[in-house]
């Protein structure tokens, strides 16, 4: 073949175009611009920053106009590319006007960018299966994106949703690392703790949320919950949390939608050049507050005022701390000395990503430690890795999308939460240590706290999540993709108890020391082939989607313990115990089938109905009853676009009704319950190990059911600077699967079966968001968010006569909680008094336990503000609850009994006439006294109001100026955590309200992120 020179090729059109055959543009001619044409001026880098009135913006698009040069801006809005004079930039960012530059000459560019209010309402949403344009939707779908997250200073990404969204409610249940948070999405359905949990999605990969631990491992430091699943998601890893809530939303789930749903989408890469990006922070974290406690001399004056009430005139020989065998003059701050630490943090991650317009990738790495505030050295590490690519092919035809996660965390720690005893030891409690540095036991008279820093708890966890999704366009409007996703988590559990946890009088060895350990694995494998079609014309838009799902779990645990070691040294190596028993040694597997479509029809860009439908398939009911069909429809109508509409006000720019009504389901229950199982015997006979049935099975039950109705409507004034939202939703959760309760004749405690009982969830839900001020240097926004829920079991039959009968109350939330009625003190006797219900004269659990305490948020919600001055930001969140909870009396001990007192005890019943305060002291030896106490912890006077105001959240961060940082850029920035709480809660934290678990902490941190 013979050569075709540029040049040649150049004069051959040029020529062309002289006799008039061809046009002379640039674009036609298709000449391909090289450095060196005649043509055109030598390229050159061109840098500079986007922003809008608030800072910086990271993620805008910059690209040279008619041609395939493009970029992105990095986190401090700063940006590069090869153009020169002549040249238009083109900067677009979703949810702002597009604005383009021709350059007039090389300079150093800074580009304002001005907010759309049409723009904002094209934000596009990941409803799971599709997305859907903000204004569009028909289902009811909240987001926070990685703005949001990366202003935390968290390890999990439940921490980000706190008071950020309407109708969902986050709990963190401890601050001890790695612990875990509750959520309720729209509130309880299920009469089962363990069947409220949401659907968790990863990047279209179903997530393995369960916690495999097991509870006699973790429970003394970890709450009930254990560690949470979700630390196996990086929060920097993040690009958006979607949480789908109504039936049109999660219908498409079916069965697994039942509760909400919980969309994360981690980030990808962007075309432009190769970049890079380091970001770290470091702060710590304390305790936010602590109880005002009896000094020594009040707490000797209680205890001695407890004797004489109880007739002891003589103090017994093992009251050590008032018989002055412990100093009557001592004092020890035992919240400082036991919680009163600092818990480091730090993060660093570092990430690469780049690409053009065919191929985009990113590949981001993350390590993050946090120490505890317990005495010690203890810490949480985990490392974190990331990696995404993306594909279009040069036709658009062919896409690939992958991305991958894996997560590796480990956690020292004490096996026991201190926080009990940091409440509990009294003040004058000897010293910690002899002077030799040994632990002091002070002759055998109290069990030092420090002992339990010996007994340690260990959790490492792997968890890895993939997910391949592959498209090839049949047909201009026929698309087909499946998406491949495999996921696994491996943990190992460890629990180390030496002897040295136990007073050396003992005299025992490390022949008495003893190990557990638990090892699980979990494997999802997950594949789901899709076919989308969609057609526009004059009767409007249709999109048509099917497919199905193939999902198989499996999971393994195996529990192990040993006693007996040559030296503690060698407890962590099973094989040196000297006995070696098998706990448990479990193997499950489940499987989940289903097809689905939704149809989606949109007319005139006002009207849009959405048709869902789902038909599941499950292995945990029996024959005949594997499968169900869940639906779901939902449509809205943008009435703001009607003619009229504009004219009659002129203020509008949005408004928006919808509804949508349907059905999903559950079948969160344990594997094989319908069947006849069998487990081994702890016994065995002649050497051989018998079997024994494991529960009484029930083939009969069927899945759970959820029917969903919701009505909202969106309004939006002023270019949308002023937006708001309104929703009413109802849900009924029937066909309960809960265990039945049996007679213990059975051999058996419950089996499992469809309760008849219907639970209601109802409630309204308000959002409002506005652009307080929007100035060229100064702009201040505030967004924030109510719910108003209303839980309710709406029907039980025959709820009188079953064992539930203490438990529940038709026309009552299913959180409420039995107790005794605290009439008041009999001024006489000092003693606290309960209403006598059935009026026989007595008090007793059976017949007088009937005052009804509502436990459950009477409204949550929050408050979030964004203003910035240049390059200054300030964002703050403050999250509100107003509640009903426990206070510090549920498990406290009893006043003039060992153990410290908040100061409130030093109002008390002192002499016949007195009727307010706390009940007469006593320590421990009058029968009728401390019965009376141990009702009034099970009384409405130990639950308080728990409401509280907190700022949830504070972050300041500065963008440093380009003549400083020259081609890096760089923000450094301060954030903090729960920093100030308002409450007049009788307790130490609001929040999670135990005694006995370690409140969340107050986190300040400070961090720096660089891009270049």
């Amino acid at each position: 073949m013979k050569n075709f020179s540029l040049r040649k090729a150049t004069l051959l059109l040029l020529s062309l175009h002289a006799a008039g055959h061809v046009s002379a543009t640039a674009t036609e001619l298709r000449i391909p611009y090289t450095p060196n044409s005649p043509q055109q001026p030598a390229q050159q880098t061109l840098t500079g920053t986007v922003h809008d009135t608030r800072g910086p913006l990271p993620g805008v698009t910059v690209a040279v106009k008619s041609r395939n040069t493009a970029t992105v801006t990095d986190a401090s809005g700063r940006f590069s590319i090869d153009a020169t004079t002549g040249y238009t930039l083109v900067f677009s960012f979703v949810g702002y006007k597009t604005q383009e530059i021709t350059l007039a000459a090389h300079t150093q560019l800074t580009v304002t960018l001005e907010e759309d209010a049409t723009a904002l309402q094209n934000v596009v949403v990941n409803a799971g299966y599709y997305t859907v344009k903000e204004k569009e939707r028909t289902g009811s779908i909240v987001r926070v994106t990685a703005s949001d997250i990366g202003k935390q200073p968290i390890a999990n990404p439940l921490a980000a949703l706190q008071g950020r969204m309407a109708g969902v409610n986050v709990t963190q249940t401890t601050g001890v690392p790695g612990g875990g948070f509750d959520i309720k999405i729209r509130g309880t359905n299920s009469l089962r703790n363990d069947g409220n949990a949401p659907l968790y999605i990863v990047d279209g990969m179903p997530y393995l949320a369960s916690n495999q631990g097991n509870p006699t491992l973790y429970a003394g430091i970890l709450t009930t919950g254990g560690s949470s699943a979700l630390n196996g998601i990086n929060p920097s890893d993040i690009e958006s949390i979607e949480i789908l809530k109504d039936a049109d939303a999660t219908a498409i789930y079916g069965s697994r939608g039942a509760n909400g749903v919980v969309l994360i989408t981690t980030k990808k890469g962007k075309a432009g050049k190769t970049k890079f990006s380091l970001n770290s922070w470091t702060g710590a974290g304390v305790v936010n507050n602590r109880l005002d406690l009896l000094n020594t001399e009040q707490y000797i004056a209680m205890r001695l005022e407890g004797y004489a009430n109880d007739g002891i005139t003589e103090i017994p020989e093992y009251d050590y701390d008032v018989n002055g065998t412990w100093s009557l003059t001592r004092y020890t701050d035992w919240q400082k000395k036991l919680i009163g630490g600092t818990a480091m943090r730090r993060n660093i991650d570092a990430a690469f990503s780049g690409g053009n317009a065919q191929t985009q990738f990113v590949l981001r790495g993350t390590t993050y430690n946090e120490g505890t505030v317990f005495p010690g050295d203890w810490s949480y590490r985990k490392s974190a890795v990331h990696a995404a690519i993306g594909h279009r092919s040069l036709d658009e035809r062919f896409t690939l999308s992958f991305a991958s996660n894996y997560v590796a965390d480990k956690n020292d720690l004490l096996a026991t939460d201190l926080s009990a005893q940091a409440l509990q030891l009294a003040p004058n409690a000897p010293e910690l240590y002899n002077p030799d540095g040994t632990l002091n036991w002070e002759n055998s008279t109290w069990e030092n706290p420090l002992r339990l820093l010996e007994q340690t708890y260990a959790n490492k966890t792997r968890t890895l999540t993939a997910n391949t999704v592959l498209g090839y366009k049949l047909l201009p409007l026929l698309e087909a993709r499946v998406s491949t996703g495999y996921a696994t988590t491996q943990g190992e559990e460890t629990r180390l108890t030496p002897h040295t946890i136990y007073d050396p009088a003992f005299g025992l060895t490390s022949a008495a020391s003893t190990s557990l350990r638990s090892d699980s694995r979990q494997y999802s494998f997950n594949i789901e082939p899709q076919l989308e079609w969609k057609k526009e014309g004059g009767f409007g838009k249709v999109s048509v989607l099917a497919g199905a799902t193939f999902q198989e779990n499996t999971a393994s645990q195996l529990g192990v313990y040993g006693r007996g070691f040559a030296n503690n040294a060698l407890m962590s190596n099973l094989a040196a115990a000297t006995r070696v028993t098998v706990l448990y040694d479990t193997d499950s597997e489940y499987r989940y089938n289903a097809v689905f479509g939704r149809v989606n029809y949109a007319l005139q860009d006002r009207y849009f109905l959405n048709l869902t439908g789902r038909r599941d398939g499950s292995s945990r009911f029996g024959p005949g009853r594997q499968y169900a069909n869940f639906g779901a429809v939902g449509a809205a109508w943008l009435w703001g676009k009607e003619a009229a509409v504009g004219t009659l006000i002129p203020a509008l720019s949005f408004g928006k009704l919808r509804a949508s009504y349907g059905s999903t389901g559950s079948d969160q229950i344990g594997d094989y319950q319908f069947l006849d199982t069998y487990g081994t015997s702890p016994f065995s006979y002649n050497n051989t190990v018998g079997l024994a049935p494991v529960r009484l099975y029930n083939p009969n039950f069927s899945w759970e059911t959820n029917k969903k109705l919701e009505v909202a409507a969106d309004i939006g004034f002023l270019d949308d600077r002023i937006f708001a939202s309104a929703a009413w939703y109802k849900n009924r959760s029937s066909s309960q699967l809960v265990g039945l309760p049996l007679p213990g004749t059975t051999g058996f405690t419950s089996v499992q079966a469809n309760l008849g009982a219907t639970v209601e969830n109802r409630g309204w839900e308000f959002e409002l968001r506005t652009v307080n001020l929007k100035g060229k240097d100064f702009a201040w926004e505030t967004s924030w968010n109510l719910s108003l829920p209303k839980n309710e079991l709406v029907r039980f039959p025959e709820l009188e006569s079953s064992t539930y009968a203490n438990r529940y109350v038709v026309g009552q939330p299913v959180n409420i909680v039995k107790v005794y009625d605290y009439v008041g003190l009999d001024p006489e006797t000092g003693l606290y008094t309960f209403r006598d219900y059935n009026g026989d004269g007595a008090t007793s659990s059976a017949g007088d336990r009937k005052k009804i305490v509502q436990t459950g948020a009477k409204y949550f919600g929050g408050v979030q503000n964004s203003l910035s001055y240049k390059k200054l930001r300030l964002d703050f969140l403050f999250q509100f609850v107003k509640q009903i909870g426990q206070n510090y009396l549920v498990g406290a001990y009893q006043p003039g009994n060992y153990g410290n007192q908040p100061t409130d005890v030093l109002h008390h019943w002192q002499q016949p006439g007195d009727t307010s305060g706390v009940q007469a002291y006593s320590a421990g030896y009058d029968d009728v006294s401390a019965l009376a106490y141990a009702r009034y912890g099970v009384s409405d006077a130990a639950y308080t109001d728990a409401s509280y105001i907190r700022l949830k959240n504070l972050s300041l961060s500065y963008t440093l100026p380009e003549l400083l940082t020259k081609s890096v850029g760089c923000r450094i920035y301060a954030q903090g955590q729960n920093l100030l709480t308002i409450t007049q809660y009788k307790g130490r934290d609001p929040e999670n309200q135990s005694i006995y678990a370690l409140p969340p902490l107050r986190v300040i941190t400070f961090g720096i992120d660089l891009s270049l």
